[in-house]
């Protein structure tokens, strides 16, 4: 390389880092408690220039001129500081800054607002250049919800769903849960999920987050897989001084009358040089609980044995396979948090965030299965068609099945479902002259264990009669003593199976910035960086069966206990009756089990992922109004999938590994523009992608015969992408609150589904992932949230938080199991209708609150005709919760959850027809939280 070409960069380097004339401010603002304030508006008196602070409350104004200099920084719901700083030339001027809250007298009557938490999420939320909604941990602390899941439904545009009654998979703007990044402090966190990548939300305690932060536009320096948005929580930061909260309570479970006990610790405090600070937290959550659920699968399809051959009868849709099921369910959830920095100098900080999440799961499960015997199975007399084509009357196969778990102080009888996951990141700032870096290292690690996990079954065949209730489907033995006659319930099988799934994420940044001011009207600045995200993703299961038969012939030989509940949520007609008791289930002494290769040799798999991005981004202030945000993002994705090839169902000829590679291009761009100081317009236009899920790009070729079944992988499948359009407008009150509205569009290429069709030399059919054509989503939200100060008297004391979104999506290019392209169909996740609303009273000592929660039905999972279409049905929740200030720092809490006792309901093709209800009945909790603030 030329030698004047080396002098030449490095003098440039040196005059950027060297000869700066003028002087910098670096500061952190806190407001009265100690507690950080992000996003805070900064300007110097007199001049074009300014910034906003970062989310822990720390600002940088770069090239000021020495001398006095009079800085000016805003924030909804408090007073306007002026302070005076005396900048020094080639010098970082460190200082602090404490934020009053604003307060107006009204007719004797001080009114506050919102709190000052609320108050720091909107002005978050107003400050951000790109569309963004915000949610302070004081607001999930107004609403009863245990875990961030059930937070993060309170936001506009999002629903989620539910695992044994929480909030676990988040749905933004209609994409599926897959199709959206969740992060932890901007990395991002792993997925225990075996066959997808979907996080459970359910799995972090709301306790445990300062802020959540959903970006619906993602900037070039996020991650670009993003499709639907990009959800990040931010742990409790380290405060301006000491702090101690606590909380501590308990509760009951209607479903089961068994007892909740929870209880969470925060602790942090700065040293007295203000370089020091740390924060550690902890919560438990022990949920003694269950659920009582049906579940059907429905046909139209039906044959019998003429005597000669089989043949099909003209009959109406019907229920051939019904179930009923009762849950036993302790879920313990743990986490263990511990956030350090240091800040060196003015120039120089580091910064360690931890966090460790444990929960425990153990179910037992109670089944009855019905199951209809057709076919070569039944003959013309043993069954009934009556005169409007509905099949009324035919045998079935009946199973008593009892889900358990070895007997130890682990499962203690139970199927434990141990998940996992952990976070830790390094991170670090420094200021070289102009140059600003920031860079962050991060493992995170998430996993899922299920050891032990037991079944047994016993089985008989009777007559039973069909329920014509589609809704509400029912079998009921012709001879009622066939269902209580356990002597008729023989062996079928006693199983193990442990499961085993990692995913293991090592994350790296870089990011440089440095100001800019491209057309002399503001302040602006070009920022770029790296990025790499090495992925591992393996399960690893097994089955063994066992051959008991000679030991237990029948149900009757055994301990049982009856598990009917005249109480069962679903209705009183839906009687289980008696099962095997775990207790004897657990202490059996299974060893020598022959294994079922054909239960777990498609499930395992191995892939590695390795994604290796760059970006370049500038923000310019256009005018005192108007700033601009345009950038490029490049992502290179390598992928290697390791999966099994099964033929005949049990035989392993090998494992199959197939690589492949691809470049995504993103560009994007965010405009912003102040009509007023709070009434804000945003555009945006972005590119984004989801990935497939791993299970999918896994080349398995999994023959089952038996059934004239073929599963296969497709590791040529593509990602899927986005190119979306946002229009936002905002109007934020000064008496903290806001009224925003907006629409957005959003173009996606190659989704993902699951192709039915049939082999034509065997007529097995055939389940492969494909990619569809295109789809498209058009949507609109409109959202307000105000304390009602224009009320007379005691009313002005309410509060109002209301949101709606609709949503409308179609899907092109997917294929029936006719090989048709089916025409109509809705993208699946995309709920039309989502609603968010609360009533609140607020006043110095007592709150009370009434929300509810509404999502519309959507599809969720395309069938091979719109008749075996999966349908997730709408949700209403309604939730009371009330607390009552003692003093300052003493509040009692009571919350009530799930009022409307609302299930998580499944239809297949129409509204009426039931695949899944599942009840989980109301939850009330209870208890005292203590905080302490003390500035240094």
């Amino acid at each position: 390389m030329n030698k004047h070409y080396i002098l030449t960069v490095c003098l440039f380097l040196l005059s950027l880092f060297s000869f700066a004339q003028d002087g910098n401010v670096k500061g952190v603002i806190s407001d009265e408690e100690g507690l950080l304030v992000p996003y805070a508006t900064i300007t110097i008196s007199g001049t074009s220039k300014g910034t906003v602070s970062d989310i822990e409350g720390e600002f940088f104004l770069l090239n000021i001129p020495v001398g006095k200099q009079t800085l000016l920084v805003r924030y909804l719901g408090y007073a306007d500081q002026s302070i005076e700083v005396e900048v020094k030339e080639n010098e970082t001027v460190e200082i602090k800054i404490l934020l009053k809250s604003q307060s107006e007298q009204l007719d004797g009557i001080i009114l506050t607002g919102f709190s000052g938490g609320q108050a720091k999420a909107l002005n978050t939320q107003k400050n951000k250049q790109n569309i963004t909604n915000i949610v302070s941990a004081d607001q999930v602390g107004k609403f009863p919800d245990a875990n961030i899941g059930d937070a993060v439904k309170r936001i506009p545009g999002i629903t989620m769903q539910v695992d044994q009654g929480e909030a676990r998979n988040v749905i933004v703007r209609g994409l599926a849960p897959q199709l959206n990044s969740v992060t932890l402090n901007g990395s991002r966190i792993p997925s225990a999920e075996g066959d997808n990548r979907n996080i459970q939300m359910d799995l972090i305690p709301a306790d445990m987050i300062q802020t959540i932060e959903v970006n619906k536009a993602v900037t070039p320096d996020m991650d670009g897989d993003a499709l639907g948005g990009s959800v990040n929580l931010v742990t409790r930061t380290a405060p301006e001084g000491f702090r101690l909260s606590a909380t501590i309570g308990s509760g009951v479970n209607f479903i089961t009358d068994k007892r909740i006990l929870n209880g969470t610790f925060l602790l942090g405090d700065r040293s007295n040089n203000g370089k020091f600070g740390w924060m550690v937290a902890a919560s438990v959550f022990d949920n003694d609980f269950g659920s009582d659920n049906i579940e059907a699968e429905w046909t139209d399809e039906f044959e019998f044995f003429d005597g000669t051959d089989v043949v099909e009868a003209d009959v109406n849709p019907y229920t051939n396979v019904f179930e009923q099921r009762t849950y036993i369910v302790q879920r313990v959830r743990r986490s263990f948090s511990a956030n350090f920095d240091y800040r060196f100098n003015a120039n120089n900080k580091l910064e360690l965030r931890t966090m460790y999440n444990w929960r425990d799961d153990r179910e037992n499960r109670y089944r009855l299965e019905h199951e209809i015997l057709d076919g070569e199975d039944i003959e013309q007399d043993d069954f009934l068609i009556d005169g409007s084509g509905n099949l009324t009357q035919f045998p079935v196969e009946v199973a008593r099945q009892t889900k358990a778990g070895i007997d130890n102080d682990r499962n203690q009888n139970t199927r434990l479902e141990d998940q996992r996951m952990q976070n830790y990141t390094l991170a670090g700032e420094h200021l070289l002259g102009e140059l600003k870096l920031d860079w962050m290292v991060s493992y995170a690690k998430a996993s899922e264990e299920r050891l032990n996990e037991r079944y047994a079954q016993f089985n008989s065949e009777y007559l039973i009669n069909n329920g014509l209730d589609s809704e509400f489907p029912l079998f009921t033995p012709v001879n009622s003593a066939d269902g209580d006659d356990l002597s008729g319930f023989e062996f079928d099988e006693i199983t193990e199976e442990n499961q085993y799934t990692e995913e293991e994420d090592t994350n790296l940044f870089l990011n440089a910035q440095l100001p800019a001011d491209f057309f002399n009207q503001g302040d602006g600045f070009i920022k770029f960086g790296l990025r790499g995200r090495l992925k591992n993703k393996f399960r690893d299961n097994n089955f063994f069966e066992f051959d008991l038969e000679d030991q237990f012939p029948a149900l009757d030989g055994l301990p049982t206990r009856d598990f009917s509940d005249p109480d069962y949520l679903a209705g009183s007609q839906y009687q289980t009756g008696f099962f095997a008791t775990p207790e004897w289930l657990g202490g059996l002494d299974l060893v020598d089990g022959d294994p079922v290769l054909d239960e777990f040799l498609r499930a395992n798999y191995d892939v590695k992922e390795n994604v290796f991005a760059a970006y370049a981004m500038a923000s310019q202030q256009m005018s005192e109004k108007f700033s601009i945000l345009a950038g490029l993002r490049i992502e290179n994705t390598t992928i290697e999938a390791t999966g099994n090839q099964i033929e005949d169902e049990d035989e392993l000829v090998g494992t199959i590994t197939e690589e492949s590679n691809y470049i995504n291009v993103m560009p994007s761009i965010h405009l912003k523009y102040g009509l007023t100081d709070n009434t804000i317009f945003r555009f945006a236009w972005t590119n984004t992608l989801a990935r497939p899920n791993y299970a999918d790009l896994v080349p398995t070729v999994d023959i089952v015969a038996s059934d004239e079944e073929i599963f296969l992988g497709n590791p040529e499948l593509e990602a899927t992408t986005s190119m979306a359009f946002d229009l936002m407008a905002e109007h934020y009150f000064k008496s903290v609150g806001i009224l925003s509205g907006g629409v957005f569009y959003k173009d996606i290429s190659d989704f993902i589904y699951v192709l039915q069709s049939e082999d034509d030399a065997t007529g097995f059919q055939i389940f492969q992932p494909q990619n569809g054509d295109d789809a498209t989503i058009f949507g609109a939200e409109i959202s307000f949230q105000r304390q009602l100060d224009f009320l007379p008297g005691f009313l002005r004391n309410l509060s109002l938080y209301l949101n709606y979104t609709y949503l409308s999506s179609s899907a092109d290019g997917v294929a029936n199991e006719d090989g048709d392209f089916r025409t109509d169909l809705d993208l699946p996740g995309t709920a039309p209708n989502m609603f968010n609303g609360s009533l609140a009273y607020n006043d110095n000592k007592f709150n009370i609150r009434l929300s509810a929660n509404y999502s519309d039905a959507y599809i969720d999972e395309i069938g091979g005709s719109s008749f075996d279409d999966r349908y997730y049905d709408e949700q209403f929740l309604v939730d009371f919760n009330v607390s009552y200030a003692i003093n300052s720092n003493l509040r009692i809490y009571a919350d009530l959850n799930n009022i409307t006792d609302q299930p998580l309901r499944f239809y297949q093709g129409i509204s009426s027809r039931t695949m899944q209800a599942e009840y989980y009945g109301r939850r009330l909790t209870f208890g005292l939280k203590y905080d302490l603030f003390k500035r240094k």
